[in-house]
């Protein structure tokens, strides 16, 4: 007999949106059965999008994770706010790019950089972002990628550092987690 200890269920839930899943089909539907007695609630099966996240699923082996359609509307902002000041272009610029980062960790380390000089940009800060955007025109198709077989588990570093920064000796942080066996 398997004990229902060994296995994961997640919810994600979002204002009126809810995504959950396990690695026990009968723990799936006796949530959605619960959900649906207690709220009125309809399910739309597997999932293909959720809060701007494309979801591509094959049948056995892996599930994708991008923004396919995101990232060219995150790369038109240079030219939307041509004629705006620099300050309000470069905050549009990195709270798109901000955005683009829970599907696209490669830009994370970057586009946060950038966004701690929102406040007070000079021409260099525009052309970093920029440069973020010309390396997602790039790159449209890197997405993350989990195999259906992998490990569950998180693995988190962090790292802080309180007088890392030269330039002004404020205190500095960074960390990063992985999940599963995606170094």
């Amino acid at each position: 007999m398997v004990l229902e200890e060994e296995y994961i269920m997640l919810v994600k839930v979002y204002v009126d949106d809810i995504i959950f899943g396990s690695t026990n089909q009968k723990m799936v539907d006796n949530f959605q059965d619960v959900m649906q007695k207690r709220f009125k609630m309809s399910s739309l099966g597997a999932i293909n999008f959720f809060l701007g996240l494309q979801v591509d699923q094959t049948e056995k082996a892996s599930f994708y994770i991008n923004r396919k359609s995101s990232s060219g509307e995150s790369r038109d902002y240079a030219g939307k706010y041509k004629g705006k000041s620099q300050s309000n272009s470069i905050w549009a610029i990195i709270g798109s790019l901000m955005y683009l980062t829970t599907s696209r960790p490669d830009i994370m380390f970057a586009s946060c950089l950038c966004a701690r000089y929102q406040a007070q940009p000079n021409m260099n800060h525009m052309l970093a972002a920029k440069k973020i955007m010309r390396y997602l025109k790039g790159t449209p198709s890197l997405a993350l990628w989990y195999p259906r077989k992998d490990e569950f588990d998180l693995t988190v570093y962090i790292d802080s550092d309180y007088r890392g920064c030269k330039r002004d000796f404020k205190s500095t942080s960074g960390g990063c987690q992985f999940l599963g066996s995606k170094w």
